[in-house]
């Protein structure tokens, strides 16, 4: 009996590690899998600089929007157009129905919590973000944080002038599902730059 009990502990503990080995190999291929596109991405965004854009036409789930940076906290990404899974494995995602980013209004862009927008966990007031897109340049001042319930659509409710509105999953340090959305609202403080391309 003693040894039938032992066997089963062992296979058991066996189990565990193969688990815990594939959850492992999992999220080292989503990071790098997620590190490629990015890599890709800002090779296709630096090769398309200066040139004349394609006409407008509408936006599809997977299109290349542009890029997002703030200095102080690390955060550099691009950004593409939807929040689906399959975007926001590999991106940050511009939330449909509002305004691209470069537009007025309030852009609204998502992203997850143990990847791209990790650097959002050091964010405060004062700091400064920016957004590329459509060869301009528009940087954004953090005006405040927030923990909201998933449902609080309010914060993509239109706004007045230029608003940036950023949204992950909270807590940061939660394991699975997490409850709650983590926000991030900052104004406008310059109209657009023009981005001029390196000779």
């Amino acid at each position: 009996m003693t040894m039938t009990r032992r066997g089963v502990a062992q296979g058991v503990a066996a189990m565990f590690v193969v688990v815990g080995v594939c959850s492992l190999a999992y999220v080292a291929w989503v990071v790098a899998d997620a590190r490629a596109y990015q890599a890709q991405a800002y090779a296709r965004l630096a090769a398309a600089s200066g040139l004349p854009g394609p006409a407008p036409r509408a936006r599809r789930e997977g299109d290349l929007l542009g890029q997002i940076h703030s200095a102080r906290i690390g955060l550099r990404a691009v950004i593409v157009e939807g929040d689906s899974s399959a975007v926001l494995r590999r991106a940050v995602g511009h939330v449909a129905d509002t305004p691209a980013p470069g537009e007025s209004g309030n852009i609204a862009l998502a992203a997850h919590r143990d990847t791209l927008f990790r650097p959002l966990r050091q964010i405060r007031a004062g700091d400064v973000i920016t957004v590329t897109a459509g060869g301009r340049e528009v940087h954004y001042e953090v005006e405040w944080t927030a923990v909201v319930a998933p449902d609080a659509l309010e914060v993509l409710e239109p706004t007045e002038g230029r608003t940036l509105t950023l949204i992950t999953c909270h807590p940061f340090s939660f394991v699975g599902a997490a409850p709650n959305r983590f926000v991030v609202r900052a104004r406008a403080v310059s109209a657009g730059v023009r981005v001029v391309p390196d000779e």
